[in-house]
């Protein structure tokens, strides 16, 4: 059990010294700013300190830069703060409701917690596993190693318990009289069971002109006012961009097809799979888990994949297999009809290191014209110097931006992060190419002025109107078609869009009807063979006839109900303690400081 106390002293000092130690030496926090009492928010009164945050932001990038084996791009960062802002404002919320309920915990519970409940970072330790699952055994001996509190992992479960408990506890308490009746289970399967297939009619707005509709100016601002929140936008910038593409060529694929040979040869002569796996796999997530793909039927991989893995038996080993992802040497454990258990070994075709070279020493050559340039002519000059084509596209705020289809890391958290108009990025690099960019214009985000939205609110409007012009037109319709049938009287109406559907359920996306709509309603509600009275849907008005209807099966519902309830009743719970931790933070005195702290540590930077 060495091992096993050696990696999780490993998390330990991650979480517990390296944060400290790199906050207080990495010159993260310039302390002619930010002081140990500069408070980076305040929740109720009390204070969130920049110190903790700073420090929380470090371990939680420490830890994904670690399982994602490479550094966070700026688009990752920016995430990861907010959840460690979100966490700690949470966090802050809690203490003060566990205060406020006297929900405390015992002694007793943290040993009991510690012997039977392990944390997610110990369930998850390979040295913890047998076969790839938790043993309870090799925890309890764990437990029971003197190094274990030598080392203080006995002091880290007391922490970690003392802090879960009440907080499981107190959302126990939330959800105490959650309860999912019969009726709701019945109604719930009957909305993914029963199943309809309808003939429709439907009178689409565009066959009223809109010089028929009025629309005033007093109805648009009225709508502006009552639906104010529905036109807040996030920011927009409109940034150029040029790449240098990290080519990969023929030979730099047959180095990575005999990397997974020399790979696959190690296993064959008596390696195990699952330590190669582990060292090797460029597919980090399976490759903590020895390859493990899991089991399941046909349909979870690529065509390529597929194919070489089904063919093989259990225990056989595939020679390297090509596919969009790299290469990959695959094994199966078990095989059942369709089922398998499969695990691989991912290599990823990558550029050889002459290629990269050039390709760095082209990128270098580019930020050393260009990158973090205040005069947006070194951009365009660098691009032509170089001959790299400019693209310009539009950044959302707080959205990875997409250029011809590709994500191109950080450049939209930079744009929204600080950056002038006219300013060029630092050179960003990413698995595919090395990216620069230059800032073309900023829109701040917020509510809309009614000018700009004025357009979109009257096209709204005019729709609205449109429908309701359409009604008298739909009820004619509806009442030809009840005496002279369905079809006859499409062919007789002009302009009206006739459909059928195939089967659909309650919560189905259906063709010509939309999804969770008036007219979804009239098929589950109108006899089979009848038609409905008019509907409006959201973009038609709509008269349908009901052609079939499978109800669900009760026999069916009743022998699954003890799981559906068990898994419905962990939703709504789960449901309800988001609703709580919600409402805790809108009643809350939240102060955020962030933007503030932030900018005044650009600012000294810079100074």
């Amino acid at each position: 059990m060495r091992s096993a106390a050696k990696y999780v002293w490993i998390i330990l000092i991650v979480a517990f010294v390296g944060g400290f130690l790199l906050v207080e030496t990495s010159g993260l926090l310039n302390r002619d700013v930010v002081t140990s009492n500069t408070a980076i928010a305040e929740v109720n009164g009390e204070d969130i300190l920049a110190t903790e945050y700073f420090r929380a932001v470090q371990l939680r990038e420490q830890q994904e830069s670690q399982r994602l084996g490479r550094g966070l791009t700026l688009d990752e960062r920016q995430q990861l703060e907010q959840a460690v802002f979100d966490d700690l404002v949470n966090d802050r919320l809690v203490r003060q409701e566990l205060d406020r309920r006297g929900i405390q915990v015992t002694d007793a519970e943290i040993i009991a917690a510690a012997q039977t409940s392990p944390p997610p970072e110990l369930l998850q330790n390979p040295e913890l596993q047998t076969d790839g699952q938790f043993d309870p055994e090799k925890y309890r001996r764990f437990l029971a190693n003197p190094a274990a509190k030598a080392q203080g992992i006995l002091q880290y479960l007391e922490a970690y318990y003392r802090s879960e408990i009440p907080k499981q506890k107190l959302f126990a308490q939330v959800a105490s009289d959650v309860y999912a009746s019969d009726a709701r289970l019945w109604a719930l399967w009957q909305d993914t069971h029963d199943s309809a297939r309808v003939t429709y009619a439907a009178f689409r707005p565009e066959l009223i002109p809109d010089s028929a509709v009025k629309v005033s100016d007093a109805d648009v601002s009225a709508y502006y006012e009552r639906n104010r929140k529905t036109f807040e936008r996030p920011g927009r910038a409109v940034v150029s961009l040029v790449a240098i593409p990290r080519t990969v060529t023929a030979e730099d694929s047959t180095a990575a097809r005999q990397r997974a040979q020399a790979l696959r040869d190690e296993i064959a002569a008596g390696a195990k799979f699952e330590d190669v796996a582990r060292r090797e796999s460029a597919d980090s997530a399976s490759g903590a888990q020895g390859g493990d793909l899991g089991r399941g039927p046909r349909g979870r991989f690529v065509p390529e994949f597929e194919a070489a893995a089904y063919a093989l038996q259990p225990g056989q080993l595939s020679q390297p297999v090509a596919t969009p992802f790299g290469y990959h040497v695959i094994r199966v454990d078990a095989k059942n009809g369709d089922t398998l258990a499969v695990r691989h070994i991912l290599v990823r075709i990558g550029q050889s290191d002459s290629t990269a070279a050039r390709t760095d020493r082209a990128a270098d050559a580019l930020a050393k014209d260009a990158a973090a340039a205040e005069d947006p002519k070194k951009f365009d000059a660098a691009a032509a110097k170089y001959n790299l084509p400019k693209t310009q596209v539009v950044a959302i705020e707080k959205e990875p931006l997409t250029a011809n289809g590709r994500y191109v890391p950080s450049v939209s958290a930079w744009a929204f992060g600080g950056a002038k108009v006219g300013e060029s990025s630092d050179l960003f690099d990413a698995p595919e190419a090395y990216y620069l960019a230059r800032l073309d214009s900023l829109t701040p985000g917020g509510a809309q002025p009614l000018a700009e939205v004025r357009d979109e609110i009257l096209r709204r409007l005019q729709r609205e109107k449109k429908l309701e012009l359409l009604l008298p037109r739909a009820q004619e319709f509806a009442a030809a078609a009840r005496t002279k049938g369905f079809e006859a009287a499409a062919q007789a109406t002009k302009g009206v869009e006739l459909g059928t559907t195939p089967m659909f359920t309650r919560t189905s996306l259906v063709p010509g009807l939309g999804q969770f709509t008036a007219a979804h309603g009239a098929a589950f509600g109108v006899p089979v063979n009848q038609i409905s009275a008019p509907v409006i849907s959201r973009d038609a008005v709509v008269v349908l006839r009901v052609d079939q209807r499978v109800n669900a099966d009760k026999g069916a519902w009743q022998a699954q109900k003890t799981q559906q309830r068990r898994q419905i009743t962990q939703a709504l719970r789960q449901s309800r303690v988001r609703e709580y931790l919600s409402s805790l933070r809108e009643s809350a005195k939240l102060e955020d400081n962030r933007k503030d702290v932030l900018a005044a540590q650009r600012a000294q930077s810079a100074g």
